[in-house]
């Protein structure tokens, strides 16, 4: 079996210099759980190395946001093709002395040189399967500056400190398991295009390490340490912020390759002037719970929130659960239907979120319900302007604390593989998330999510804190593009409605409803096998299998004081959740 062998991190700390935090220590990572109850702070995320980060961070008395970041840190090394340093993120905070829920925005924006002109080649868009692999798909990353920003305002560790244990796996390696084999076959054709890809993702033979050999990053080892060391104006004004710019402008294309990649636009003051945002969350209620959120440019909490005010009309206990799921499929068709029409960044265009939110613009949306059959058309949007009292592949993880803090949080970088480009030298994956902008037929169409200098763009990420009565009772959320808000939205469902345990409501088989144009919802196949699928069949819903969907996370707030953190048992290999002190 092939292993993967760099250069020893003495070497790294030799060029570099080491943090200047104290180390912390290795603790041994138990056999993944997908379920842990106990006390103390807890966590769950994709991957068991990220989880134990959580919790070495926790047991040594960092709090839940310290133990996101720990976290996310490591999932850039392990789970590179979803979250890293070279994308974004929302974040979700509930700090418990206050009492209050905030979040950080640090979803990428397009370079101020990207002009919607350049995304239009003869009159029309370019091809989404050009444009993804390119330097014009690259965003300004805002992960580092997300993390800086939560940890300075709300955490209790220094950056250095928390990302040590992520330097540790990047120095140290991790067997490679069959998701990053599959995650890195399906991405071969495009990293070998690349110089630095290849030479990071791919053996000599130029295919994926084989599962069970030993991958190694130390190019992310010297950027963390970098940062570490130097802190994030490194990566924003520095050489790393010089590397990328190289990298966007000039791809380092494999000579030979027949892959046409277009450069980007992006400039050095793109990256100097990045600032991660400090937001209001979104709230709206459901059966006596509160829900709170991203609001814009996530699409997220908006969508949820008009869904679920929908669906309050209705008992779930006065009709079998495939008439609930009726309602709502049909809830969550109306709500993309107004998703698609008017959400994008705040900045740019007027959102009506508490248009949104409102139950009176739900009362007056709820007619275009058709509770008796499934829709054989696309739903029109409705109009919440009147209501509107205001003018103005993914992965995601969750913890807690001792002290309920709580975090969830959601990071990216798009596609599975971002761009599909390493910044040379420095181990990590760009984004592509200026394809998340919508590209209308024409350059001067209007459409609220349209791309813009500047500009953050439309994400269904929907990272969330439910409570009740003022305290947390569950933290969730997922990756999956727009299947995100579904697979929450589901969650929620089975949780709060049928009374499945987390663990029971986030492993059951998915359905998702986005007023597709085919009318038919997407769906798992253990759902097109169930007894409420036939049901709705005979109600006129269609499916098309798609396979899994999402890989949500989740913590539940027990009446006892324990907590109960739960992860995917087989999705995407099954993820890891733990506590700080278990319940006998």
């Amino acid at each position: 079996m092939r292993s993967r062998l760099f250069s020893a991190s003495a070497a790294l700390c030799l060029g570099l210099g080491c943090a200047t935090a104290p180390a912390l220590k290795p603790t041994p990572a138990p056999a993944p759980s997908p379920t842990a109850t106990g006390r103390g702070g807890a966590a769950a995320t994709v991957d068991e190395r990220a989880t134990s980060a959580a919790i070495e961070v926790l047991a040594s008395g960092g709090n839940a946001v310290d133990a996101a970041v720990a976290a996310a840190s490591v999932l850039g090394v392990t789970d590179p093709y979803s979250c890293g340093i070279g994308g974004g993120g929302f974040m979700v905070i509930y700090l418990a002395r206050d009492r209050r829920v905030l979040t950080v925005d640090h979803r990428e924006t397009a370079p101020q040189a990207l002009e919607r002109s350049r995304l239009y080649e003869n009159g029309a868009p370019i091809p989404f399967d050009e444009l993804v692999t390119s330097g014009l798909s690259v965003g300004v990353p805002g992960t580092l500056r997300g993390w800086d920003e939560a940890l300075r305002r709300f955490g209790t560790r220094s950056l250095a400190d928390v990302l040590q244990p992520a330097i540790r796996v990047a120095e140290h390696g991790f067997d490679v398991d069959p998701t990053f084999f599959e995650q890195t076959r399906h991405n071969v054709p495009r990293f070998r295009d690349f110089t630095s890809t290849a030479a990071l993702f791919l053996g000599p033979d130029g295919e994926p390490w084989p599962v069970g050999s030993t991958f190694k990053n130390p190019g992310l080892a010297k950027t963390y340490r970098l940062v570490a060391r130097d802190g994030v104006p490194v990566f924003y004004r520095g050489e790393i912020a010089r590397a990328i710019v190289a990298t966007v402008t000039a791809p380092p294309v494999t000579p030979g390759a027949s892959r046409p990649v277009r450069p980007g636009v992006m400039r050095l003051e793109d990256l100097a002037s990045y600032e991660a945002l400090v937001r209001p969350p979104v709230t709206s209620t459901y059966r006596g719970y509160t829900f709170q959120g991203m609001g814009a440019p996530s699409s997220g909490s908006l969508t949820l929130a008009l869904t679920f005010n929908l669906l309050e009309a209705y008992s779930p206990a006065s009709m079998s659960r495939a008439d609930f799921l009726h309602r709502y499929l049909e809830a969550s068709r109306l709500a993309f239907a107004d998703r698609n029409a008017f959400l994008g960044d705040p900045t740019f265009t007027r959102v009506p979120a508490a248009g949104l939110v409102s139950p009176d613009y739900a009362t007056r949306r709820r007619p275009a319900l058709n509770v008796s059959r499934a829709s054989t058309s696309a739903a029109a949007p409705g109009d919440p302007l009147p209501f509107d009292t205001e003018h103005k592949e993914t992965t995601h993880l969750t913890t807690s604390d001792a002290a309920g803090n709580v975090v969830a949080y959601t990071c990216t970088i798009e596609s599975e593989g971002g761009n599909g480009m390493v910044v040379p030298g420095y181990g990590f994956l760009l984004n592509n998330e200026v394809t998340d902008f919508d590209l209308p037929p024409t350059v001067d169409a209007p459409h609220p999510n349209a791309p813009a200098p500047g500009k953050r763009p439309r994400s269904s990420m929907s990272p969330l804190i439910v409570l009740k009565d003022g305290a947390p009772v569950l933290a969730l959320g997922s990756p999956g593009g727009a299947t995100i808000i579904t697979t929450v939205g589901q969650t929620l469902l089975n949780h709060l409605d049928f009374g499945m345990p987390i663990a029971e409501a986030l492993a059951a088989p998915r359905v998702s409803q986005r007023n597709s144009p085919d009318h038919k919802s997407q769906a798992e196949p253990e759902f097109i096998a169930s007894p409420e699928a036939a049901a709705l069949g005979a109600l006129g819903h269609g499916f098309t299998d798609v396979g899994p969907i999402g890989a949500l996370t989740a913590i539940r707030f027990n009446a006892d004081g324990t907590v109960t953190a739960a992860a995917e048992p087989r999705r995407r290999g099954g993820g890891s959740a733990r506590v700080v002190e278990p319940t006998p």
